[in-house]
């Protein structure tokens, strides 16, 4: 799906229209497109076929790149992924082309964060202003982490708080997949600052004071949210961990419960058993009221085993 936008000159708030054709100052936004219509925009405005299809893999690791002229940019960008009824947060490619008439965006899924850009919530937004909305994709991105990432706080400590109350498998696959999402977050914003970094150091693009200032703020939100990532990732760690040792341990005082018990029936079983054998002369078995006598005898064994082993702290 192709959509072409531009912003109007002057207009606060921004209000960003939608075009038929492609004019400079322009803003391509590629969404899921297909090969007829990466071959058209390819070959209207001459740029590389790989450029294109760069975030249409979804492996495809952020990077900038240029030739002839035009500039690749790819970063990854969070989404809410969703296998079998279970939602995920994940990241994807996004990939940024600009060129000296216009800028293009290729995305194999709608993203929140060029959806602010098409509605007007971005402050100071303008498509002939390339670098300047690249640098806003950023910020507008690294924004977007942090926002998961405050969703990832709370639901952490939503399951610590259901784990005290017990322990089930359904909260402890749900530590799982934030781990799992956590990871990604952090892998993604390392490799986005690596891009930031560079664009910094080598200047592919054509920047004013103000850019240069701007994407200085953007490697600031950027490395934040890295930042944050890596101490929710420790500490869904510390709490995987020590849940695990408090399952094991409560298993244990389970079985040492179970055990205990075991011994204290063993031994009216035991009785029981030498009195059932009717081979042997047993003391109390000639005496009236025999059995009252015996069982009592095997019930106050058991209650000062049971005391002993309750002193002991066996259970």
């Amino acid at each position: 799906m192709m959509h072409i936008y531009r912003t109007k000159k002057d207009a606060e708030p921004v209000v960003t229209e939608l075009v038929d054709t492609a004019e400079e100052g322009c803003w391509i936004r590629l969404t899921n497109p297909d090969e007829t219509e990466l071959a058209r925009v390819a070959e209207s405005f001459c740029l590389p076929p790989d450029f294109l299809k760069a975030a249409l893999d979804e492996e495809e690791r952020p990077r900038i790149d240029a030739e002839d002229g035009k500039v690749l940019v790819v970063l990854d960008i969070p989404m809410v992924a969703e296998f079998e009824g279970i939602k995920t947060l994940t990241t994807i490619p996004l990939s940024i082309i600009i060129t000296d008439r216009l800028i293009v965006t290729v995305c194999n899924h709608e993203t929140p964060i060029l959806d602010d850009f098409v509605a007007g919530k971005v402050r100071h937004f303008s498509t002939p202003k390339k670098t300047r909305f690249l640098f806003q994709i950023f910020y507008r991105n690294a924004s977007s982490y942090l926002q998961h990432l405050r969703q990832i706080e709370k639901s952490i400590s939503r399951i610590e708080v259901e784990l005290h109350r017990s322990m089930k498998n359904e909260e402890l696959f749900q530590m799982m997949e934030l781990e799992k999402s956590l990871i990604y977050f952090s892998t993604s914003l390392k490799s986005n600052e690596g891009v930031l970094e560079r664009i910094l150091r080598t200047k592919p693009l054509k920047m004013y004071d103000d850019d240069a200032e701007f994407l200085e703020d953007v490697i600031i939100e950027n490395r934040q949210a890295m930042e944050m990532s890596q101490i929710y990732l420790h500490i869904l760690n510390g709490m995987t961990q020590a849940f695990a040792t408090i399952i094991s341990n409560n298993l244990n005082i389970v079985m040492k419960f179970l055990a205990s018990i075991t011994i204290i029936i063993a031994i009216p079983t035991m009785i029981a058993s030498f009195y059932g054998m009717n081979v042997l002369d047993l003391p109390l078995s000639q005496t009236p009221l025999a059995f009252e006598t015996i069982f009592m005898f095997s019930v106050m064994i058991s209650l000062l085993l049971g005391l002993f082993m309750w002193r002991k702290r066996f259970f």
